[in-house]
């Protein structure tokens, strides 16, 4: 290969991983912002639990609805389309939301808001499939998520820091531009894969063959992927681990610690950045050690059952100090961040041209479970709730908490009772009699 070549490469694969991993992190900006700016929420729309809950949730419900779709045309129209449209949707969504004047609004904001993001995880994973070597798919994913949970921590910290300066409609409406001209640079720089820019694949640059394109209509493969029972392991992990993370960090763990440890908001957020930024490292830390050890399963394993015990002090009310809290904080995104390796895992049990389809099937699990445990929690707390409240805010005592965040418990168990059925890859495509 000549010097031109090469060069090319690099260029085209980091521009395109760039922009796209900027989408990512707006989605998981979005995702986690409601859990700092929850107070204000309840106040500019007088929301119960429940209903807070639901406005939450409105961007899980869209997501997982979004997300074989997503795969599907990630497979297909190539990932510089879904991408740029997507980036333009989640904008004009964050402009909506942030001037909302009733909570309905707020929520065709959050729905629009999860349309457009809903295609940028599924669209770096495919991404990092065919602009980097195999080989080093589980380090370059798990660099990805570490990125793309920049944008939770800027979620929880910096946005209360920046509420508190301005005001959370000035934040999503600024959001909202940036978003825009994300879109805008997709569209014009984004490559779908090398071919598209007229260059050599990756295993084409090794020497070896380009993998196979898939044969047939995309709704074969899609029933290949889910027809194939090595696929739907990863679903519960999915479900359980990434469902109750997202829900707890994206909306009731600021209010837990303000309510339960009398927390002022920045302390309570900076446990959930703290949460956040130890899941984004694990994350890495997992994908480089998966791939040093060439398992995938002792990684998710072992990652989980540290998350479901991180529950335990936290529903049965072990009151801590700050030196316990924020450690267990910690552990708790470490633990977490075990079941991002599912997603390198269901790639590697199916063809490599459905690569999208494959991640976006278990992807679902992560959303689903978000989207029943935001609304689902509240509805728990407000059956016991005792009337009291602060400027329009719920205030829900230390018990209606246990009895809420139980349930995240509940779902964390299944994560880690799915994973111990997912087959063992040693970090490479295999062979199943289901793939042939």
């Amino acid at each position: 290969m000549t010097t031109h070549i090469h060069h090319r490469m690099r260029r085209l694969r980091w521009t395109s991983y760039t922009l796209v991993v900027l989408g990512y992190m707006l989605a998981f900006f979005h995702r986690m912002a409601p859990a700092a700016i929850a107070t204000d929420l309840q106040q500019s729309f007088l929301a119960s639990g429940a209903e807070l809950g639901a406005l939450a949730a409105a961007y899980f419900y869209t997501y997982t609805v979004m997300q074989i779709p997503v795969g599907v045309m990630a497979d297909t129209l190539g990932i510089r389309k879904i991408v740029a449209i997507g980036a333009m949707l989640a904008g004009v969504g964050s402009l909506l939301f942030g001037m909302a004047d009733t909570l309905a609004v707020a929520t065709v904001g959050r729905i629009l808001i999860g349309l457009g993001v809903s295609s940028m995880f599924i669209s770096l994973m495919k991404l990092n499939s065919v602009w980097f070597h195999d080989r080093h798919y589980g380090s370059v994913g798990g660099m990805s998520i570490l990125l793309g949970n920049l944008g939770s921590v800027l979620a929880a910290t910096p946005l209360v820091w920046a509420v508190t300066h301005t005001s959370w409609r000035n934040v999503f409406e600024t959001v909202g531009i940036f978003s825009i001209v994300l879109g805008v640079l997709a569209w014009l720089l984004v490559r779908s894969h090398p071919g598209e820019a007229g260059l050599p694949s990756m295993r084409e640059m090794e020497g070896k063959e380009s993998h196979p394109p898939h044969q047939g209509h995309w709704f074969d493969g899609l029933l290949k992927v889910m027809k194939n029972r090595a696929s739907w392991p990863g679903f519960w992990p999915n479900l359980g681990v990434g469902g109750s993370l997202f829900a707890f960090a994206g909306l009731w763990g600021v209010p837990y610690l303000r309510d339960v440890y009398g927390m002022e908001r920045n302390v309570a957020a900076n446990h959930t950045m703290l949460l956040l930024f130890s899941f984004a490292v694990g994350a890495m830390l997992s994908g480089m050690l998966s791939d040093r050890l060439g398992k995938r399963l002792p990684v998710i394993v072992g990652g989980i059952m540290l998350y479901v015990l991180s529950w335990l002090p936290i529903v049965f009310a072990w009151h801590m100090s700050a030196e316990l809290s924020y450690p267990l904080f910690a552990l708790m995104g470490l633990g977490a961040s075990g079941f991002t390796l599912t997603w390198a895992s269901v790639k590697e049990v199916n063809p490599p041209a459905l690569a999208g389809m494959a991640t976006s099937v278990i992807n679902t699990g992560a959303f689903l479970g978000a989207a029943i445990l935001q609304p689902l929690v509240g509805w728990a707390m407000d059956q016991g709730w005792d009337g009291r409240a602060l400027a329009g805010a719920r205030i829900y005592s230390e018990h209606n908490y246990q009895i809420g965040l139980g349930v995240m418990l509940g779902f964390a168990i299944v994560g880690l009772v799915g994973a111990m059925f997912i087959r063992e890859t040693n970090c490479r495509y295999i062979n199943l009699p289901s793939l042939k």
